[in-house]
């Protein structure tokens, strides 16, 4: 029979995964503000929030390329730091992405 461990293996994976430095603090900022976080592009300084498909219960209309994102559909939160929440935009994942480099989309009619 083996001797028992006195540190169990679950601990010591736990150890060795967690950040340390810049990492800590930008997880714990994560974990605090729901996943909230910033992205700076040419287009200015945006919050943005990744939403699941499992949280993603209502139909929104995408402004990069004026389709529908439907229920169940992962996608991106964007709006201006600081703001009222009035310019909160639901985006596709690829549109987000993609956004400083297509021109204007006119929505069909």
């Amino acid at each position: 029979m083996s001797p028992r461990r006195n540190d169990p293996r679950r601990k010591r994976a736990r150890d060795q995964r967690a950040p340390s430095g810049d990492d800590a603090s930008d997880a714990l900022i994560l974990r605090i503000t729901g996943g909230e976080r910033r992205e700076t592009g040419p287009d200015g300084v945006w919050a943005i929030r990744r939403i699941s498909g499992a949280a993603a219960t209502k139909a929104y209309r995408c402004p990069g390329c004026h389709q529908e994102i439907p229920p169940g559909m992962p996608h991106v939160v964007a709006w201006r730091p600081g703001g009222d929440g009035d310019d909160r935009r639901h985006w596709h994942t690829s549109c987000w992405e993609r956004r400083t480099h297509r021109g204007v989309r006119l929505p069909r009619r």
